[in-house]
């Protein structure tokens, strides 16, 4: 249940370690007092079972309430209709509301039946432990490794509900729950299937890294994922997002046609970096597997050309694993300003990326942030890509820009790295030969 919560709040409030540790820190801090409510209450004779059986009932109901795409959707609507934007504030009162009841239970029913089966046998105690650990390395492997990535999350979903209701029948064994089962799994797998996030959310993938939905507007095809808008693209007049296209246009279709040049794009979004060149050597890679299907099917409407290669890593493992260099380097991984990977904007992921540029090729980053520098993260950036790349540098607003502004408004930014010799000699008021220099 942690792990598939921080899965679907990613869609709404990144994935950085703010965002998890509070998820976890609420979650843990919860299941605390829970084994400490559960030491100390006392069991009625032929109690147990039915107290376990309610408890197990409540974990199902909450489950469904604190894991369903849709529900946490209308949670994040009302936020945003109360003027609460801050996405630390946004998780802190989601996970009180939402994560405190279920592992509560989950501590509490831990430390009532050890101390019930104890009376039994002195040794249920370390045993029940034992597999209470047991159970939670095993269910997370699974979640991870196998649920998500193969029947989704939402369906994952569904299994942790059945899963509770299997525990609270267990408990109580009686016909008579059943109707209480279905008013709770019915529900449930109605609001989880993927026809129902398709219809409701246009949602195509939904699985351990991404939540894919595609949407149409009268003259662009979006692709979002994660709730961030990846690509835009017009299949009638193959116009892509503006710092695409102006990647496209300065930097692709400028290329001279004397040899086939290598060019790598980190984060394939809906592969419209270089939509139009046949001629050149592409390399994209992106984490999420069914991307390229995706974009294929639903965003772009054809298929890729054969000089497009898609491979399935980490951009930072990628880099690292590669001995090829290129001509051109387009990084998109930093597609908006509160879901940004954290591994990737530091110096050492830069430097790595410096090293896979060829003699006179060129680094492109698309970033997110502040055209005017109103922000602490966007000054905290620039510092961090002027450290590595020192010299023969750019800075690229796209679109509008008014630098008086203070409001942070966010704009994509592309900062460009020419792999140029550069000696790092300046002009002084001392020497100063500008004439050599210029001819």
């Amino acid at each position: 249940m942690e792990l598939v919560v921080i899965r679907q709040l990613s869609f709404f409030v990144g994935s950085s370690a703010v965002i998890t540790s509070i998820i976890m820190g609420v979650f843990l801090g919860f299941m605390s007092l829970g084994y400490f409510k559960g030491s100390a209450i006392k069991s009625p004779r032929g109690g147990v079972r039915k107290i376990l059986f309610t408890s197990f009932i409540v974990v199902a109901a909450m489950s469904v309430l604190s894991s369903s795409f849709t529900l946490i959707n209308q949670y994040f609507g009302l936020m945003y209709s109360w003027n609460i934007h801050s996405t630390v504030i946004q998780t802190f009162i989601y996970s009180f509301i939402f994560l405190s009841a279920a592992p509560f239970l989950f501590g509490f029913n831990t430390a009532l039946l050890s101390r019930y089966l104890h009376k039994h046998s002195i040794n249920y105690t370390g045993n029940i432990m034992a597999w209470d650990t047991i159970g939670s390395v095993l269910g997370s492997l699974a979640t991870t490794l196998i649920l998500m990535p193969f029947i989704g999350v939402n369906y994952t979903v569904i299994l942790i509900t059945i899963l509770s209701l299997i525990g609270a029948f267990i408990a109580r064994p009686k016909i008579t729950s059943l109707v209480i089962f279905a008013v709770v799994l019915i529900p449930t797998y109605i609001i989880n299937t993927d026809y129902f996030l398709n219809q409701k959310h246009g949602i195509l993938v939904n699985n351990a890294n991404s939540t894919i939905s595609v949407a149409e507007f009268p003259d662009t095809t979006a692709l979002f994922m994660n709730s961030v808008p990846m690509s835009l693209y017009n299949r009638n007049t193959g116009v892509a997002a503006e710092y695409i296209e102006y990647i496209n246009r300065n930097f692709i279709d400028n290329m001279p046609r004397d040899t086939k040049r290598d060019i790598l794009v980190l984060g394939a979004g809906g592969f419209t970096a270089g939509i139009n060149d046949t001629y050149n050597s592409y390399t994209f890679v992106d984490i999420e597997k069914t991307l390229k299907k995706v974009s294929e099917k639903h965003f772009l409407g054809k298929k890729l050309t054969p000089n497009k290669e898609f491979i399935v890593q980490d951009a930072s493992q990628y880099l690292k694993n590669t001995y090829r260099k290129y001509d051109l380097i387009i990084l998109d991984v930093y597609s908006n300003s509160y879901q940004i990977p954290e591994g990737l904007i530091t110096i050492e992921f830069m430097e790595r990326i410096k090293s896979r540029v060829k003699d006179g090729g060129v680094i492109a980053m698309n970033v997110i942030c502040s055209a005017s520098f109103e922000d602490k993260f966007t000054r905290v950036f620039d510092n961090t890509f002027r450290t590595v790349f020192k010299n023969n540098t750019q800075r690229q607003v796209i679109g509008y820009l008014n630098p008086w502004r203070s409001e942070k408004v966010p704009a994509n930014v592309v900062y460009i790295y020419y792999n140029k010799e550069n000696s790092g000699r300046v002009y002084t008021i001392n020497k100063t030969p500008v004439v050599y220099d210029m001819y």
